[in-house]
């Protein structure tokens, strides 16, 4: 059975980019899997009046059951009402569509935006496949994303050794023929908690941790001059704080070398045409160093709400981080 997004109180992304590339932030895209992660982006978009982005991955689906994540985003929109939040703004958006079906069928469930990545195909099978995703998706009204660039490291199924930037004399050809509502682009983010090796990193001389390369502005800028107020997302933004490496390893965890990408230039970006930034890691680290710290402090307990109830606020706590102080979304869906 086939539904709509606006059944499920959700919105697309058209006016939601339009304003945020205008207004110079970004808008937040958390990945969720379950319960907890939704009750707490929820939560912190509805207190900071955020517009927010539910993202889903193919192995989201696989792990929840698409039919339940279809009534989870519905209940998403009627808690934030709860919560106060008169007209939410939540989207409900496919992360890394790998073909048309599969993102027909979120289509078709209710999806509000999907993105199909074709960024490993050759260009003209990249064009074919995105626009083939378009013409059906816009026949709903749901928006749909598109990748140009390919990102390294490894999130669910998403997976390359090494990233190669997005050409900017690609992209007004590639809108043109696609009619993509938004464009991924690779300028040195990297999907996953270990973004960079070592080797492509130096180390602080005090701390001796590591530090990234930076990410490539100037790719940005030339399609920003070649795309004028067309929104750009940005894929693999997670920052991995070292608070939650540091927590995950102190009760037991082994994550050497997790490195993410620097807030500082996440806010850089943000005020630019970047008007979607995808936080997925950070997410993860915060539920599983919170869960590792609360079972270590109290080992007697099993109740799974014991440990979740501290992970949950630990996530929360982080999404509003990332709303005020990187992205510049607050109050932005009042």
């Amino acid at each position: 059975m086939k539904v709509s997004f606006k059944e499920l109180g959700l919105v697309n992304t058209r006016e939601m980019f339009a304003k945020a590339v205008k207004g110079g932030y970004a808008i937040p895209a958390f990945n969720f899997n379950n319960m907890e992660q939704l009750q707490a982006i929820v939560q912190a978009s509805a207190e900071t009046k955020s517009p927010v982005i539910l993202q889903v991955s193919k192995g989201a689906r696989n792990y929840a059951n698409q039919t339940l994540l279809r009534y989870m985003a519905q209940g998403a929109v009627e808690y934030a009402k709860e919560l106060g939040w008169k007209k939410p703004q939540i989207v409900l958006h496919l992360d890394h569509g790998d073909s048309f079906e599969t993102c027909k069928s979120c289509v078709d469930f209710g999806f509000s935006s999907v993105m199909i990545d074709g960024s490993s195909l050759p260009y003209d099978e990249n064009v074919k496949l995105t626009r083939k995703v378009v013409n059906y998706a816009h026949k709903f009204d749901v928006t749909v994303e598109a990748e140009l660039g390919v990102l390294a490291g490894v999130e669910d199924e998403v997976s390359s050794a090494v990233s190669h930037y997005t050409k900017p004399e690609e992209v007004i050809d590639f809108v043109k023929k696609t009619k993509c509502d938004s464009l991924a682009i690779s300028i040195g983010t990297s999907h996953g908690a270990y973004k960079f090796t070592p080797e492509q990193c130096t180390r602080d001389p005090q701390t001796g941790r590591l530090v990234p390369p930076p990410l490539a502005f100037d790719v940005l800028k030339a399609i920003e001059k070649k795309l004028p107020g067309f929104p750009i997302v940005l894929h693999g933004s997670s920052s991995v704080p070292q608070e939650y490496v540091d927590m995950c390893n102190q009760f037991g965890g082994n994550l050497p070398n997790a490195v993410g990408i620097p807030e500082e230039q996440l806010r850089k970006a943000a005020k630019s045409a970047v008007c979607k930034i995808n936080i997925d890691s950070d997410s993860r680290l915060a539920m599983t160093g919170a869960v590792r710290r609360h079972l270590a402090e109290n080992p007697s307990h099993f109740d799974p709400r014991q440990y979740l109830k501290p992970a949950r606020e630990e996530m929360k706590k982080m999404y509003i981080h990332k709303i005020e102080n990187v992205l510049g979304s607050k109050n932005k869906a009042r």
